[in-house]
């Protein structure tokens, strides 16, 4: 084995994870991929209690400590118990409102409180549990951050400003030790993109422009997370990783 290899960088047995936006889709693929590899996997949601969450509705809450936590409430946040200590936090809150409701300023900024200014409420709230650990800090933003999507503009604005806070506080952090890096999913099938999964035409439209040949899974995601969180990405910080199956080229 060469002097500088890691014998298993994807174990994360001892490390504590924490992802936020974790009961369900997305979040919940990559809470669980964490736990599969070893980690402690702690998960905030929005329902009182694990079990209002359904398999259905893209839920497996098996093996994961539950707390409800709106981080659209900066306070709530603040006031929120935490572990005792923290490797990784996935932040993967999110939220939409379609039929051209976020061109009203009171749903634009609810849109943007819980898609980019709760990202920094829970920064802040881990950064010296993160500082301690030398760990790393991974938002979900999504690939709507470099495009234009027509219907969503608080959507759209908040992802992008999702990348450019992960650049950011990548550079910000790096002396603290803390590594900060993101992923940018394509289409996955989830509950927030059901206005396009539940059309058919529209939905094959969309896999039509994805070189891959199919949609995304939460497990795409977790895997790139995965690799941001190990020392694989040593050397990575304040990167944005489009995870779409070649959909932006």
């Amino acid at each position: 084995m060469a002097a500088n290899a890691i014998p298993n960088p994807l174990d994360f047995s001892g490390k504590t994870v924490l992802v936020v936006g974790g009961s369900s889709g997305i979040g919940n693929g990559i809470a669980q991929a964490f736990r599969q590899h070893g980690a402690r996997v702690h998960v905030w949601g929005t329902r009182a209690a694990a079990a209002d969450y359904k398999a259905e509705e893209g839920s497996d809450l098996q093996g994961l400590a539950y707390a409800r936590v709106d981080v659209g409430d900066f306070e709530a946040v603040t006031a929120a118990s935490a572990p005792d200590t923290l490797d990784v936090l996935v932040l993967c809150q999110g939220s939409v409102a379609y039929g051209r409701k976020e061109f009203q300023i009171d749903t634009f900024r609810k849109i943007v409180d819980i898609n980019l200014n709760s990202l920094m409420a829970c920064a802040e709230k881990f950064r010296e549990a993160l500082s301690h650990s030398k760990g790393s800090l991974i938002t979900i933003s999504s690939v709507g951050g470099w495009r234009a999507t027509i219907g969503n503009p608080a959507y759209a604005a908040s992802k992008a400003g999702a990348i450019h806070l992960t650049a950011t506080l990548g550079k910000a952090w790096a002396p603290k030790g803390i590594r900060v890096n993101g992923v940018a999913p394509g289409l996955v099938d989830t509950k927030l993109t059901k206005v396009t999964m539940d059309n058919p035409q529209r939905r094959q439209e969309r896999v039509d422009g994805i070189p891959a040949g199919r949609l995304g899974t939460p497990y795409d995601m977790a895997g790139a997370c995965l690799y941001l969180a190990s020392p694989l990405a040593a050397y990575v910080f304040g990167q944005t990783i489009a995870v779409d199956g070649g959909r932006m080229l």
